[in-house]
């Protein structure tokens, strides 16, 4: 079979494995007041804090119509942020002023990275694009044998992709020559989405849809420890879905991780060995503030669990079914989006909903980004907004 052949047919299995997933998390799109699986009412907040906006922006298509998570990156005090369409720009982080942008009329499903001066996004045909993060400039282009679908990442001058196949492959920054390969394989079944690798301490630190965990040297891809934190269970291939598919986060010689189907889980960051683990699925990955680990579930519930003992907070369930984004933690709230592009502001210390605005009809799907006193909130339909959260 062709490349080309095969990446249609795994674009189809994704989009219907996608489909699958967010009805088995229960979550639906449509539905009347009766139905169990309509996403919960909102109902009126007695708003703590506001949230003003800065400047606002757009980029291409946002999404675009497949069930992507394009999420912007800042550094240096710039915004850069990608759509679907091929379509990636770099804008000032305190006035939303455009610094560049650039076509490269590809279909984009992976990005925005950031990391030794580039900017780098994936495309549909398994290329990794390098632009030049001061310029827009293409640097180079390389390829893998898959989709990427999570934001290629960057630093010690090697560019580091993880693809859907359950491949990580390093590429030197510089040139774009591929310097090493990873495989740790892939179930039949997987969500359309991965998570995104972490660069921490010369380690390469990415999770799997086979519910593994694994630390690689960002030099050789020499694997330091591998760990399983979920294993899949049930009869059907569905109820066997583990996958890594969020943002894990490293604090404190700690990384947390969550699987879809499966726990929320605190490793050891040197060994692999697990600290500690408790019940939570999610697919959008994980948030943190006030020594809190959250996570967005895949049912609609945030949760919040101390990160020293994984003793849990608080739950707030409100936001049921609303197909949440992942979540951000800024000054006393943690902030989270949803399906229908509402921002809702959550206390840090009880959960308890304390904001809310609507930023994008077409939905919010990716995390907030936090970027000192600014939250940058990338919306569906390609609308880019910083806010600034004000208490009343």
């Amino acid at each position: 079979m062709s490349y080309s052949a095969m990446s249609r047919s795994r674009a189809l299995r994704w989009v219907l494995v996608g489909l699958l997933a967010l009805l088995t998390s229960g979550c639906a799109m449509f539905g009347d007041d009766d139905d169990p699986l309509a996403p919960a009412p909102l109902t009126r907040v007695d708003a703590e804090y506001d949230l003003r906006r800065v400047w606002s922006a757009g980029i291409g298509n946002g999404q675009g119509k497949l069930y992507h998570r394009l999420r912007p990156a800042v550094s240096d005090g710039r915004v850069v942020a990608a759509s679907n369409n091929g379509r990636v720009a770099a804008f000032d982080l305190q006035t939303g002023k455009t610094v560049w942008r650039a076509n490269l009329k590809v279909e984009l499903h992976g990005g925005v990275g950031l990391g030794n001066g580039l900017a780098l996004v994936s495309s549909a045909d398994g290329q990794i694009h390098a632009l030049d993060a001061a310029t827009g400039e293409v640097r180079w282009r390389g390829r893998v044998n898959s989709e990427v679908l999570a934001p290629p990442q960057a630093a010690d001058g090697v560019v580091v992709a993880q693809s859907f196949d359950g491949r990580l492959t390093g590429f030197d920054a510089s040139t774009g020559n591929r310097l090493w390969s990873y495989a740790a394989g892939a179930p039949v079944l997987t969500l359309r989405t991965t998570s995104t690798p972490l660069i921490h301490e010369g380690a390469v630190l990415a999770g799997f849809a086979n519910g593994k965990v694994v630390a690689v040297d960002i030099r050789t891809g020499k694997a330091y420890w591998e760990t399983r934190v979920a294993t899949p269970t049930g009869s059907s291939e569905i109820e066997r879905l583990v996958d890594i598919a969020g943002e894990m986060l490293v604090d404190d010689n700690v990384l947390y991780v969550v699987a879809y189907q499966g726990d929320l889980t605190a490793l050891d960051l040197r060994s692999g060995r697990r600290l500690w683990a408790q019940p939570a699925s999610s697919h959008v990955g994980l948030g943190e503030g006030f020594n809190n680990v959250y996570v967005a579930t895949a049912e609609g519930s945030v949760l919040a669990f101390r990160q020293g003992s994984g003793s849990q907070r608080w739950e707030q369930s409100a936001l049921a079914r609303r197909q949440l984004s992942g979540a951000a933690a800024l000054g006393n709230v943690v902030a989270v989006g949803d399906m229908e592009g509402y921002l809702h502001l959550l206390s840090q210390s009880d959960g308890r909903i304390v904001g809310r605005r609507k930023v994008d009809g077409d939905g919010i799907r990716v995390a907030p980004v936090v970027a000192g006193d600014l939250l940058i909130v990338f919306g569906n339909g390609g609308k880019l907004v910083a806010y600034r959260v004000e208490a009343k």
